[in-house]
């Protein structure tokens, strides 16, 4: 008779976890051994104070760790060994060592995502701690060349590039910081604050300003709305999602949003500017005179007052320009720098402008204007006085339906050929409308009409029309029944 052998299995058997599993004896055989025993053989860092003949070693032993905690899957214990080999590099001084190990690492089959971004971030926080220009510029190209095509890393590596940009163009290097910044898209990132994003693409503005790339520049200005600076901060942290993205904090060194508000609307002034569109400065100047951190001290919102003032003037008439400047009037503000409120008031007033006496008064301003550090430019006196003969211009049309054309030049201070080219150019750029005619000398000034009083008057033209018709066959009908009875009798 044979008898069980007794083992192991028969005393785990007796054990009240053993009994619940009774009949399924496949559970006993699926035993993997714990995670923390693989913890406990990561060995401590070594000091390397002032040997660097161990330096290898101590590296080689930290990458068979690696490799063991990578294969087990084991994401912590990875990410502590790399950060060691990283933190060994820069403690033995070895800078080329360093680089040469982030690469390896980053290329070790199976790779785990976490492991990489833990390597890069610990890397970033030497990059400040460099013995040299050199050095620097071979680690942030470095963990760039690592960082690039993973998108677990975009905003480290958007980080790189913005501190390689930045070392470029203290170099006196414009077109390849310009030229670098450009590469990165960070619209597309959903984890990446949104001030920060906003102060990434202000910087690829301004490079592109720089080097004199306005093309660039507007396409670039384009991706910010405008209604972002307008947001609430405060209402817009909302709890994440199942599935959302984190979105990460943005730096300390990153300006607030009001202060980025500022800083866009300046480069756009430097954009608009280059064109000469005064009417798109004055807004841009509007709104930097809006936020709330200028109005609060008069030091900072006269200056930008008086140049709302004078692009208001050197803008020309359309209907924007007209709203912008009745608003402008009404700010109360105004009062403090009386000479420009009393150029607006002779704007809207409907009266001709002696620009002799206009220029005399306010050279003065225009001079020191040009001393606030806000130079209006060179073409704009030039500017100024054309839109003071449009205005005259205007008043004229108003007042007269039928003119001589001598008489013009007389109001307006200008011989027969000036005046008859300003005309000319109003009515082409569609600022009013009359007609010339120069056998004689006479100018005709007609309202201008929308579509709704071109349709009215047609349509009263055409009942005028119908009751003549029908007046008209009346009559002829009268004559022929006269003409009838005159025949009978």
């Amino acid at each position: 008779m044979n008898l069980p052998i007794a083992s192991s299995d028969e005393h785990l058997s007796s054990s009240p976890v053993a009994s619940l599993s009774a009949g399924v004896p496949c559970l006993k055989k699926k035993v993997s051994p714990p995670r923390l025993v693989l913890r406990r053989r990561i060995p401590a860092i070594p000091t390397m104070e002032g040997d660097s003949t161990n330096l290898d070693a101590a590296i080689e032993s930290l990458l068979n760790v690696e490799k063991q905690m990578r294969l087990a899957g084991d994401v912590a214990g990875t990410r502590k060994a790399v950060i060691d080999i990283v933190e060994l590099c820069y403690k033995a001084g070895a800078w080329k060592t360093l680089n040469d190990q982030i690469v390896l690492l980053s290329k070790r089959r199976g790779q785990l995502k976490q492991a990489i971004t833990a390597m890069v971030q610990k890397a970033m926080e030497y990059i400040d701690l460099t013995p040299d220009m050199d050095t620097c510029i071979e680690l942030i190209k470095t963990l760039s060349s690592v960082s690039a095509g993973k998108i677990y890393v975009e905003i480290e590596r958007a980080r790189l590039i913005k501190r390689l940009a930045k070392i470029k163009e203290e170099q006196g290097k414009i077109d390849e910081a310009a030229d670098l910044m450009q590469e990165i898209a960070v619209e597309t990132f959903g984890s990446m604050a949104k001030t920060e994003k906003i102060a990434f693409i202000l910087e690829q503005v301004r490079l592109c300003l720089d080097r004199q790339d306005f093309v660039r520049a507007q396409i670039l200005s384009r991706k910010i709305s405008t209604r972002v600076f307008d947001a609430d901060p405060s209402k817009e942290k909302k709890k994440p999602k199942e599935g959302d993205s984190i979105v990460q904090d943005a730096p300390a060194e990153i300006p607030s949003l009001l202060e980025l508000k500022r800083i866009y609307y300046e480069l756009m002034i430097r954009y608009y500017s280059h064109n000469n569109d005064y009417l798109e400065i004055c807004r841009c100047y509007k709104a930097i005179y809006d936020i709330p951190a200028i109005k609060e001290d008069p030091a900072n919102w006269i200056p930008i007052l008086r140049k709302i003032c004078w692009y208001l003037v050197l803008a020309p008439h359309d209907p924007m320009q007209s709203s912008l400047l009745n608003a402008t009037l009404e700010d109360k503000n105004l009062s403090e720098i009386p000479n420009f409120r009393l150029l607006l008031k002779q704007l809207v007033t409907m009266e001709v402008i002696q620009w002799t006496s206009l220029w005399e008064f306010y050279k003065n301003e225009y001079e020191n204007e040009k001393l606030l550090g806000g130079a209006l430019g060179a073409k704009t006196e030039e500017d100024l006085k054309l839109r003071i003969i449009e205005h005259n211009i205007l008043v004229v049309s108003k007042y007269y339906s039928r003119i001589t054309l001598k008489r013009i030049a007389d109001l307006l201070c200008l011989s027969l050929q000036e005046a008859e080219k300003h005309l000319s150019d109003m009515v082409n750029s569609k600022s009013l409308i009359a007609k010339i005619d120069r056998p004689m000398g006479v100018v005709s000034f007609r309202t201008a009409q929308d579509s709704n009083g071109v349709l009215n008057s047609w349509a009263t033209n055409l009942e005028k029309l119908l009751d003549l018709v029908e007046k008209s066959c009346h009559q002829i009908h009268k004559e022929t029944m006269i003409h009838k009875a005159v025949l009978k009798a």
